[in-house]
């Protein structure tokens, strides 16, 4: 068994000061510690606005950038697109670059091309990218310390102040922050240009290109907190009382000793995320003088009373907000949330949150939005986990690097685990130019990045070194990553995702703390045998790889066999039984069988919960390089030669039990069925749309959370039928078809549980338009998802409609992207029209910045009805 609440649990202890040799080096170094013999507790009762008085300030820095893209650098041979020299120079003329604001996903917006390679999408991200932007600070800032942080840029940065090198990262899932107090002007114009370089990187999966994350200007005194610099763990947690233990890691940048104190307020926060007026509790250090120019840490202890657990129901949250005195001026406000919450995790128990048993119903994410690409938006990654929630998903894995911070943060709001990935490859290649040719170099760098930054969200439970790596048979190589996550945090376990067959086996289980095993069902026999596991955690960290495409059904219905599953003559979609998956993988059915056989598994992270852009196995595949008798190459000529086609036309993956628009496909009801027991509902499929299929056998599926069910067809019987051992939904397989009403009604434990229906629908007459939100905020980055329905005059969906709609505005809002889930599209995502993919598209909206009133969405399609949606401009 593994227990973790926070740290090793110890009394509360007196303040400790720790000072860092060299505070620049990101490499390991032994703390010098002196105790401080005097500590003050004070238990608030008056009222805080600590942040407003702190000298500190964080100013998006996303608006009014300067962009434009090369594809060959400028050392590659002369080109018509060659990156010319000099463009990080003032002197520069930038008048013919676009303007934009980020985050910007330079490829999003295509076009596609056959040309490309259909694992990242058929999409240009593959260039040269530079950013320029003017700024000013002003005379009275030149006290101040200037950073610019970003959280994220794909790939390969470098910064340029006034024509002058800051520095860069490369890894563009690492969010990192840089220095300009040296280079910047004050009381004068400045300039930052980047350069970002994805021609040399390769990526399996759409990756993105560009500042596609947000980026800050932060202001601090000579004397604050450093980036990153608070950690929060609660080493003690009782009803009546738990411990919050703060280390504080204080940056002077004075060139004298200064005379320090430091103060920790906690704060209760409410839903909407606000702090209490009032702390619930305050620690005021004693005086420490501090030596010259350096990096200095505080730790202090504070009893909480009656502290509010942090759980996926009910995620309650804290903030604690540290300040550091400079003699009596305050010197530095820095506030980061956090959560009381225990971690429990058991060899043959499960996992245990607060003391409960709590299964892992989780997904594998990548990290692009649908049509927005990777360009992060907040309310975008808030409806795909709105999306999961529904579902009864609880938990997330960063699939497969750091995600973007607001992911977190949404994560601790909504009640999600995480799993928090930082790679995909160690120091062997899975492609030529990936994380391999930065590991040696970087890879201590990155994983701190990421553990320093996460390490406060409640939300994260386990730290992840990577997936699938080509390293499995190297041990002290996993072990060393672990021990650079161990310098960092001890409060959570790490984890790596295992594809070979021995590695639970032979030794290579024993670096990680808790044992992550993608798909290989027939390897959970060897390693729940082996008496060297029998005390280490295990988890699914990857499960299923089930493929299908929404609302898509081919005859006659086979398990497993893709090519069975594929409909031949050039139509590159996949059956909606839930029956297809690639040969390393298996149905939900079969992993939760094993779950069901070893209940010592404490969950699962499926792959995956949305589509996603690339990687369209199985019409994918990358085969540069590879050459015949290469099972990649061999798998994909045979789908290639059975298609009797020679291009492969897919840019998406069908893994999604909800496809790349946010429609939810079969899959989400089955997972639902598995996931929320206690949740009345019923699905039936296929649709019953088959006038060609008249008089022949039609399988109908049921998922339901009841124990049986009877099927009805125009009102006779067919029959009722109850769930077995190790069965999860119910199949008629002898439905000969008829026109008219299929109807299931579900029950449990002799009890009447929940009805579904399809019916026959009607030719295609009307439109319907539904909004997820009837208000959006004009600031420029709030979102309207609209879901656009081809009906029949009944107001049904047709199923295999596929009607054109053309949308429109009226008022002060702008369409951002459409989409319908169609794998094979290669219609632009930034458009005003979309075909209806089986009956229903999707267009995203938003407000002109700063725009009052109201605007009017239209959808038309000829010979349809239309419609139309009306959004309110909130505040």
């Amino acid at each position: 068994m593994i227990f973790f609440r926070s740290e090793f649990i110890y009394p509360i202890e007196l303040p400790i000061l720790e000072k860092i040799s060299n505070p620049k080096s990101y490499t390991m170094k032994r703390l010098l510690t002196a105790s401080l013999f005097i500590s003050v507790l004070l238990i608030l009762t008056t009222e805080f606005t600590l942040a407003q008085n702190s000298p500190r300030s964080r100013e998006s820095f996303n608006l009014g950038w300067k962009f434009i893209k090369y594809f060959n650098a400028a050392t590659d041979a002369a080109t018509n697109d060659r990156e010319p020299a000099g463009l990080q120079l003032p002197s520069a003329i930038d008048n013919s670059w676009r303007t934009l604001d980020l985050p910007h996903d330079w490829a999003i917006e295509g076009p596609f091309s056959d040309t490309l390679e259909n694992n990242t999408g058929l999409l240009p991200w593959k260039g040269i990218g530079w950013y320029r932007k003017h700024f000013a600070l002003k005379e009275s800032e030149k006290d101040k310390r200037i950073y610019i942080d970003f959280d994220g840029a794909m790939a390969y940065s470098e910064v340029w102040v006034n024509g002058k090198y800051v520095g860069g990262w490369p890894y563009g899932y690492t969010s990192f922050r840089l220095d300009l107090t040296p280079y910047v002007l004050f009381g004068k114009d400045n300039l930052i240009a980047v350069r970002l370089d994805t021609k040399n990187w390769d990526s399996r999966w759409y990756p993105g290109a560009g500042l596609y994350r947000n980026v800050w200007l932060v202001k601090t005194s000579q004397l604050h907190v450093k980036y990153n610099g608070v950690f929060c763990t609660t080493p003690e947690i009782k009803p009546e009382k738990a411990v919050l233990s703060v280390k504080a890691e204080i940056e002077s940048h004075i060139e004298q000793p200064v005379s320090v104190s430091v103060k920790a307020s906690v704060f209760k926060l409410d839903k909407a995320g606000e702090a209490a007026a009032q702390a619930v509790a305050e620690f005021s250090s004693p005086v420490a003088t501090l030596t010259a120019s350096g990096v200095h840490i505080f730790r202090v202890d504070i009893p909480v009373n009656n502290p509010v657990l942090w759980n996926l129901d009910n995620p309650e949250l804290y903030r604690v907000a540290v300040t550091v005195m400079q003699g009596k001026e305050i010197s530095d406000v820095y506030e980061t949330n956090f959560g009381f919450r225990t971690l429990n995790f058991t060899a043959r128990d499960g996992f245990f949150l607060n003391g409960k048993k709590m299964p892992v119903n989780g997904v594998c994410n990548h990290h692009d939005l649908g049509a927005l690409g990777a360009a992060f938006n907040v309310r975008a990654a808030e409806r795909q986990l709105e999306i999961l929630k529904e579902m009864g998903c609880n938990a997330i894995r960063t699939s497969h690097n750091p995600p973007a911070p607001e992911l977190l943060d949404l994560c601790d709001k909504m009640g999600f685990l995480v799993e928090d990935e930082a790679f995909d490859t160690w120091k062997t290649p899975k492609k030529r130019l990936d994380y391999n040719k930065l590991f040696y170099s970087w890879h201590e760098e990155d994983l701190r990045a990421m553990v320093r930054r996460d390490r406060n969200h409640p939300s994260v439970f386990i730290w992840s070194t990577g997936n699938e790596v080509n390293d499995q048979n190297n041990p002290a190589l996993s072990e060393s990553l672990r021990a650079i996550i161990k310098s960092e945090d001890i409060t959570r376990p790490v984890t790596v995702g295992c594809n070979w067959d021995e590695s639970g086996t032979n030794g290579f289980q024993k670096t990680v703390d808790v044992f992550g095993i993608n798909y290989r069902l027939y390897r959970y026999d060897a390693f729940f045998a082996l008496k060297d596991n029998e005390n280490l955690p295990f988890h699914s960290s990857e499960s299923a790889s089930t493929v299908s495409s929404r609302g898509e059904y081919f005859f006659p219905v086979a398990q497993g066999d893709l090519n069975k599953n594929l409909p031949g003559h050039g139509i590159f979609q996949i059956s909606s039984y839930d029956l297809a998956y690639p040969a390393w993988a298996s149905t939900a059915d079969q992993q939760w069988e094993m779950q069901d056989k070893y209940p010592g598994v404490f969950g699962e992270f499926v792959w995956t919960g949305f589509d996603y852009i690339g990687e369209p196995t199985p019409y994918g595949g990358d085969l540069t390089g590879l050459r015949p008798g290469n099972r990649r190459y061999d798998q994909a000529k045979a789908l290639l030669d059975a298609q009797n086609v020679t291009e492969v036309p897919s840019r998406s993956s069908y893994f999604g039990i909800i496809d790349l628009a946010g429609f939810k496909k079969d899959r989400f009801y089955l997972y639902q069925a598995k996931w929320r027991p206690d949740l009345p509902m019923a699905h039936i499929l296929p649709h019953w749309n088959w006038p060609e299929r008249k008089g022949q056998v039609t399988p109908v599926h049921v998922y339901t959370s009841g124990d049986e069910a009877e099927l009805f067809l125009n009102g006779k019987s067919l029959g009722k039928k109850k769930k077995g051992q190790y069965e999860y939904r119910l199949r008629w397989d002898d439905v000969v078809y008829q026109p008219g009403e299929l109807k299931v009604v579900a029950y449990k434990n002799g009890l009447k549980w929940a009805e579904d229906k399809m019916v026959t629908t009607g030719k295609a007459a009307q439109l319907s338009a539904s909004a997820d939100s009837q208000e959006l905020k004009a600031d420029g980055s709030d979102l309207v998802y609209i879901t656009v329905v081809v009906e029949d005059k009944n107001g049904l969906m047709v199923p295999r409609s596929s009607n054109l709609v053309n949308f429109s505005i009226q008022g002060p809002g702008r369409i951002v992207a459409v989409d319908n889930g169609d794998a094979t599209s290669h219609d632009p995502f930034q458009a005003s029209y979309r075909k209806a993919f089986n009956g229903m598209c999707l267009v995203i909206v938003k407000a002109e910045k700063d725009a009052k009133g109201t605007f009017t969405v239209k959808a038309e399609s000829k010979g349809l009805k239309g419609a139309a949606v009306n959004i309110k401009i909130g505040y």
